[in-house]
């Protein structure tokens, strides 16, 4: 009796915790840092993982771009110190700030960049390539809803097409029909930026433990896009975490290079971390 009601109130709480914070990680991105511990959280300041621009594998037999070097290209000129594109950051916090990319540096330099350089070892570049289209494919229901609710219904049907395409053409997702058949490309949008397009301000900067830069408003936008996660709702606690683990891990796998270039090229990392993350948040929202 005992042991059960240790496992009902203190074994299941925890896990719903643990899947919760591992689940929000795995939207990026959310699905940043640079300086955090996955490659979703890079997307929020590169390209998401998720809906990767340049997925397929170029026909040149150097090793392929990480998913998302399109993006991270608007960052090599990138000064942390002097960009007009930047507005002022609120920054009260930037102390703690400061301590958490420390933090989210070291766990992904000694943790999860290591598991991921394992990952990639074993899994060859075109099956993680495939496994982020399956994971981009997987995030529809997110895409279609804000796409929706910032009434850009023409985007919504396109994302619906897409999904019905690669879920049947394209094999749950692992290839991408729709954009190299049908030049159909997706329409990434999240609650964060919805709640940007109505006019909510992104209030305090904030670097969250192992989910890397944020703000206010998309912190908050992270939970009804997690609640639109279908892996969310798996019944079995093992499947669901092995779920979270391969989409964290062949995400950061696909993105090993960029953070280091950028680390080795920034004055102040921080800085540079915040504002690329509020300037590239910010023209998600304009688009």
């Amino acid at each position: 009796m005992r042991h059960n009601l240790f496992i009902l109130f203190v074994i299941r709480p925890a896990m719903c915790a643990f899947f919760l914070t591992l689940g929000i990680a795995s939207h990026g991105f959310a699905d940043v840092p640079v300086g955090s511990i996955s490659g979703n959280a890079l997307s929020d300041i590169f390209e998401n993982p998720e809906n990767p621009k340049n997925i397929e594998k170029p026909a040149s037999t150097e090793p392929a771009e990480p998913v998302g070097s399109t993006e991270f290209d608007e960052f090599d000129e990138f000064d942390e110190f002097n960009n007009e594109e930047v507005k002022e950051v609120y920054d009260p916090l930037s102390g703690y700030n400061r301590f958490m990319t420390r933090v989210n540096d070291k766990m992904y330099i000694w943790f999860f960049k290591p598991v991921a350089q394992g990952y990639s070892f074993i899994v060859r570049e075109p099956v993680r390539l495939s496994i982020a289209k399956f994971f981009n494919n997987l995030g529809f229901p997110v895409r279609f809803a804000n796409n929706l609710l910032q009434l850009k219904i023409k985007q919504a049907g396109i994302e619906t097409a897409r999904f019905g395409v690669n879920t049947t053409i394209g094999l749950i997702g692992f290839f991408d029909p729709a954009r190299s058949w049908l030049e159909l490309e997706p329409y990434p949008e999240d609650f964060g930026q919805t709640l940007g397009y109505y006019g909510v301000g992104t209030g305090f900067h904030i670097v969250l433990p192992l989910l890397g830069p944020s703000n206010l408003r998309d912190t908050i936008g992270k939970l009804p896009d997690y609640l639109l996660d279908p892996a969310i709702y798996v019944d079995e606690p093992e499947i669901l975490m092995a779920v979270y683990c391969v989409k964290i891990v062949n995400a950061t796998s696909l993105y090993i290079g960029q953070y280091e270039v950028l680390k080795e090229d920034a004055v102040d990392l921080y800085i540079l971390l915040r504002n690329a993350y509020e300037t590239k948040r910010l023209k998600d929202i304009e688009e």
